[in-house]
């Protein structure tokens, strides 16, 4: 996740005021300690340009086809 932040040259900052979070539970998405909702999945997947399953585990199904 960090590195594809940083390719599209956002700061920790940035992200974290796009989802309307605090900085530290961002970097928390980047460190694996917490992982974002489907929302704010959905809503960084955007941002980066990514499918937003890739911030889950294989357990979570896109059941949006």
């Amino acid at each position: 996740m960090k590195d594809i932040r940083k390719q599209n040259k956002f700061t920790q900052n940035d992200m974290a005021e796009f989802l309307n979070i605090p900085v530290t539970t961002y970097a928390s998405y980047e460190q694996g300690k917490r992982t974002p909702n489907v929302r704010k999945a959905a809503e960084l997947s955007e941002k980066l340009n990514v499918k937003w399953t890739i911030f889950f585990g294989v357990d979570v199904r896109d059941s949006s086809n």
